[in-house]
């Protein structure tokens, strides 16, 4: 499965999040041989819980169906940059590649404000590959909000 099909999955979450009006952004972890073992969108407002965003979510699910806290030689896939929390979680859980579509300029944690990887607290800082799927992801990102206002 190519990049895109990857971002692909993690759009179709993302618009299943949009549909039950909650942000959208969808998640993928691949491990390494290219299967797709857990995925995820946000579910905050649903759980009632601040941390259920789509990567912590997809995190949660991949160390559980591999039954342990490190997701080495796994990649994940993300519709928008990861916020602070969502980046420790990666840096944490030693995921090998971040792939993300959309910046986020106020809360995301590479690009945006505060840039998580090169901070002297992270202990590991995987490859990180932005602009997949840029133009949809922002597209539905920026329409949620356009919605909202």
């Amino acid at each position: 499965m190519s990049q895109n099909k990857y971002m692909e999955k993690a759009l179709q979450l993302a618009n299943k999040a949009k549909k039950i009006n909650e942000l959208p952004v969808g998640s993928v972890v691949v491990d390494s041989k290219g299967e797709i073992i857990a995925s995820s969108c946000n579910t905050n407002v649903r759980d009632k819980d601040p941390t259920a965003h789509a990567e912590i979510n997809a995190i949660r699910e991949a160390c559980i169906l591999l039954n342990s806290e490190r997701l080495n030689g796994c990649d994940i896939y993300v519709t928008l940059e990861p916020c602070i929390m969502c980046a420790a979680a990666i840096s944490r859980a030693k995921i090998k590649r971040l792939y993300y579509g959309a910046d986020d300029l106020i809360y995301g944690s590479v690009n945006g404000n505060i840039n998580f990887f090169q901070s002297k607290n992270c202990n590991h800082v995987p490859e990180i590959y932005d602009n997949i799927s840029k133009i949809e992801c922002e597209s539905l990102i920026n329409n949620f909000f356009k919605g909202k206002r």
